[in-house]
């Protein structure tokens, strides 16, 4: 399994502590022996490497990010990449669709996050963590492929886009109705395309994960996210996968990073 650290932040001086969660996932993976699916986990053995960001130049990061996913999405079958905070899925995003493009073959992205990130975009050369979503589609990706999950704090403004470029989207009510159909919804809308899951970790309900910026009641358990991702990782076509948004300053007794860890195992 291919796993890249990209330590990246755009969070307006508010996530810089998502720079460390790669290495500090990494580091609690080696306290889990065994997935769910009783596959052996060896920290040891993944293909590892990391994009080496300058979160001071944030346009060069940007480019550099961009520059590497498209390497990697030319030669790995299937490719983790660890946050960082959710701007780093502008990058990645944008370096999937057009490599699907160009291989004649339709993409989809999934997102798991509490919010939209779909706010107007101070500057698209490089956004933030709350505009990355806006500015992807602005870009070319198309809106009816992506699908947004959990998300239950939206601005007006992003209600309108959200509206107007008929972007799908399960709210949590839906999700808690029946999360199997919820499942089968997503697993559906993947068909026969190229699919890109990308998780915010504030997805999970603060209670189950504290370590993140911008803490939103009334999330999933992390078991709930765990049976979801599970069945998610069964898709045959799943390219790429992102965890953002762990940020161990915020974090309490570790709990986060090690939930990040245990949804990284799962994946492999």
């Amino acid at each position: 399994m291919f796993v890249v650290k990209v330590p990246c932040v755009n969070g307006l001086e508010k996530t810089e502590g998502c720079a460390a969660a790669g290495n500090l996932v990494l580091e609690a993976m080696k306290e889990i022996y065994s997935n769910e699916q009783g596959r052996l986990v060896d920290v040891n053995l993944l293909d590892l490497e990391e994009i080496h960001v300058d979160n001071s130049n944030l346009q060069t990061a940007v480019e550099l990010i961009y520059k590497n996913s498209s390497e990697i999405f030319e030669g790995k079958p299937k490719t983790i990449f660890l946050g960082g905070d959710h701007s780093i899925t502008y990058s990645i995003g944008k370096a999937f669709f057009e490599h699907c493009n160009k291989m004649g073959k339709k993409s989809c992205l999934i997102v798991f996050d509490a919010h939209a990130d779909c706010m107007r975009s101070v500057d698209s050369k490089f956004p933030t963590h709350k505009e990355w979503l806006r500015t992807l589609v602005e870009v070319g990706f198309s809106p009816e492929d992506i699908f947004l999950v959990g998300t239950r704090n939206l601005g007006p403004s992003e209600i309108e886009f959200l509206k107007r470029a008929h972007i799908k989207m399960i709210g949590m009510n839906q999700l808690i109705a029946d999360i199997d159909d919820s499942c089968d919804i997503l697993m559906e809308f993947s068909r026969g395309k190229e699919l890109y899951v990308s998780i915010d970790i504030d997805v999970i309900d603060p209670a189950f994960a504290p370590g993140t910026e911008y803490k939103e009641p009334g999330g999933l358990t992390s078991r709930q996210f765990l049976y979801m991702i599970q069945r998610l990782n069964r898709v045959k076509d799943l390219k790429a996968l992102d965890i953002v948004e762990i940020n161990p300053d915020e974090d309490v007794g570790n709990l986060t990073v090690k939930l990040g860890a245990k949804i990284l195992s799962e994946i492999i």
